[in-house]
């Protein structure tokens, strides 16, 4: 008979999830080892054994992140008309910044920040995540377009760095202590703003309301 390895002795979500809110809180580089294992609460080896390296445990926190805390974005690009995707997402991402069981901000802007020449992949990596992001949010703009929802000369991919640059400000503004009332009036602002420049249609039932 095979021999059976040892069983782990700790919840590898749980601990995933655990580390996700260090990185979070503290960036890629700001989170030593020491501070992971701890709030963890497992041994290095068991990290090691569980998740790789540091550099593996980070990007399998950032994939947790983007399924269950940016399901948001992918609520908004389902929306049916180009005016409900970018009120959605830039409404929805206020409240997912502000959360108050989580960190304030964001965890693809915070965890990489500032991260030195030793650690360029991260940066990069975090990077291509946003950069994937708003080719799918351009994408769901150039449908726009050839339903006709947005007019013929729309720029599909300067309208979703517009919307982006937007949602990333407010997830830094959030993490500095800007607080939801005040983030829900510039997303409003920056609605009407994609409104007015994209000749994007205001549905006669939206709401200006968060």
């Amino acid at each position: 008979m095979p021999v059976r390895g040892r069983p782990r002795g700790f919840d590898v979500d749980e601990a995933l999830e655990r580390a996700l809110e260090v990185f979070w809180r503290q960036g890629y580089e700001g989170a030593s080892m020491t501070d992971l294992t701890a709030a963890m609460g497992i041994n290095k080896p068991s990290l090691y054994a569980a998740f790789g390296s540091k550099e593996e445990l980070f990007r399998k926190a950032v994939a947790r992140y983007a399924e269950q805390d940016m399901g948001y974005a992918r609520h908004a690009i389902a929306q049916t008309t180009t005016y409900e995707v970018v009120a959605t997402l830039l409404r929805e991402n206020v409240l997912a910044v502000t959360r108050p069981d989580r960190p304030a901000g964001c965890l693809s802007i915070q965890g990489g920040t500032a991260c030195s020449s030793e650690n360029g992949g991260v940066a990069e990596f975090l990077a291509a995540s946003r950069l994937a992001g708003e080719r799918a949010l351009a994408d769901r703009f150039a449908r726009a377009v050839s339903e006709s929802d947005l007019p013929a000369d729309a720029n599909p991919a300067a309208l979703a760095r517009f919307v982006m640059s937007v949602t990333e400000g407010q997830a830094i503004h959030a993490a500095a202590g800007v607080s939801r009332e005040e983030l829900r009036q510039t997303a409003e602002i920056a609605l009407a703003g994609f409104a007015a420049v994209s000749g994007a249609r205001r549905p006669a039932t939206a709401d200006n309301a968060a």
